[in-house]
């Protein structure tokens, strides 16, 4: 159903810019502006300004690039972490959902995609050579390779594996109680907790 015009411009803006977020249309978009209309003046300032600051004020962190604060994140930061392992994730929320299972205590490397020729991205659109780059620089053990069991995760963990071969480090990939073709943030805590304890050495085998 086509929507017509609001007599407010304000108001019909405002409802453009919300239905613009994923997942929500202008029925909903419609509803959550009336609500913060309907909300003390110092609600609605308080939304705002938390999106300003949340635009202006996160950063990347240089090390993992993790969603921080400050330029290097609480966790690359943090000593009680094993800095000698790096678990290797395609987006932030697999990070926090990673976190959530309370099974790790190593480091993250977020690499923002994984390679998928079908849309346009390559190993060079991804952090993949600053991967390459930490572990060259010494120091790292073990990789855990923990992007999502499907055929893009596939090919980015062979492609991560073969450019780590050099540098002797071992690596490692979830145990496979993750569902092929499942996305890895969408899997329970206790099935993901299991396949980091019981993670398995890649070799080229996972390539099919």
């Amino acid at each position: 159903m086509d929507f017509q015009p609001f007599a407010s411009p304000l108001l019909e803006n405002a409802v453009n810019e919300f239905a613009k977020l994923p997942g929500i249309g202008r029925k909903t978009a419609l509803r959550l502006v009336l609500h913060l209309l309907r909300q003390e003046e110092s609600v609605s300032e308080a939304f705002g300004n938390a999106i300003i600051r949340l635009r202006r004020e996160v950063h990347y962190c240089k090390v993992c690039h993790n969603i921080s604060d400050s330029e290097i994140c609480p966790l690359c930061s943090d000593p009680s972490r094993d800095d000698t392992t790096i678990c290797v994730v395609e987006n932030i929320k697999e990070v926090m959902v990673i976190e959530n299972t309370r099974q790790y205590r190593g480091l993250y490397h977020v690499l923002g995609g994984i390679i998928s020729p079908m849309d346009g991205i390559g190993p060079s659109d991804i952090e993949i050579e600053s991967l390459v780059g930490r572990v060259a620089g010494g120091g790292i053990k073990e990789v855990i390779l923990a992007l999502s069991p499907t055929m893009e995760g596939d090919t980015t963990n062979f492609y991560i594996f073969r450019k780590l071969a050099p540098y002797g480090v071992k690596v490692s990939i979830l145990a496979r109680g993750v569902s092929i073709g499942d996305e890895l943030e969408y899997t329970d805590e206790v099935t993901l907790g299991r396949s980091i304890l019981n993670r398995l050495p890649f070799d080229e085998t996972f390539r099919s």
